[in-house]
């Protein structure tokens, strides 16, 4: 799937309403699953003890943590939409987020998008809002979605 390339800053306002090609599919394993608790040290049997949750867990398996689902938003909004001319991009925060839905270990996930408000800040530099939702393949309820504030630095 392509990527929407905007060719600067300034450009950003007129994108506003559109909606970008999903990003990739992006596979949630057991490994990025270990990985993620132990940076964070949430490690849950829920998340991290695949023979306990097959057994006493409702979803049958291992989940990613909400957070994990969260944290792979940035680099799956890249996959979408390319600001050019930035020198340094800022996350600031995710307004209005929930978390609908699991992901199962082994599942894939990908980004879906729309950019619905640019606000220009000093030195030519904006701030966008992108409404997102995480997509889980082959589920009809998105594992996530919020309001995407993204800071670009010419």
């Amino acid at each position: 799937m392509p990527r929407t390339v905007i060719p600067d800053i300034p450009a950003l306002k007129r994108f506003v309403g559109h909606e970008f090609d999903p990003s990739p599919w992006v596979l949630v394993d057991q490994a990025r699953i270990d990985d993620f608790a132990r940076a964070t040290g949430d490690e849950q049997w829920i998340h991290c003890d695949p023979e306990r949750a097959r057994r006493e867990s409702p979803f049958g398996t291992t989940i990613a943590h909400g957070n994990l689902t969260l944290s792979l938003a940035p680099y799956l909004l890249n996959q979408c939409v390319e600001v050019r001319g930035v020198r340094l991009v800022v996350n600031p925060g995710i307004e209005h987020v929930r978390l609908r839905a699991p992901v199962r270990v082994g599942s894939r996930v990908r980004l879906r998008g729309s950019l619905i408000a640019v606000r220009e800040l000093k030195g030519g530099a904006a701030r966008a809002t992108f409404r997102c939702a995480i997509e889980v393949e082959g589920e009809t309820r998105p594992a996530a979605f919020g309001d995407f504030h993204v800071v670009y630095y010419p």
